[in-house]
């Protein structure tokens, strides 16, 4: 089990995108329209290069750079009989 710091957006961002002392801004935050989840673009400058990357919320509170999977509605085996 991944600890409270480990699921943290900080956490994520030095991982994915800046260790250490690089510094980061959230250029972007909001949530998704198809199912309202919030997610942060974060951006790093170093020299002439930039570098971003969206970090989703995921329901157990933690960020990860991919989206969580979405909710599938399963039909009924009655329709499918039909």
């Amino acid at each position: 089990m991944k600890s409270a710091y480990e699921q943290s957006l900080r956490y994520q961002v030095e991982k994915w995108l800046a260790p250490g002392s690089i510094p980061v801004h959230v250029t972007q935050f909001s949530r998704t329209r198809a199912d309202r989840r919030r997610f942060v673009r974060v951006e790093t400058f170093h020299g002439a290069a930039s570098r971003a990357l969206f970090f989703f919320r995921h329901d157990d509170g933690h960020w990860c750079p991919y989206p969580p999977a979405r909710e599938q509605r399963n039909m009924c085996s009655e329709r499918l009989a039909a």
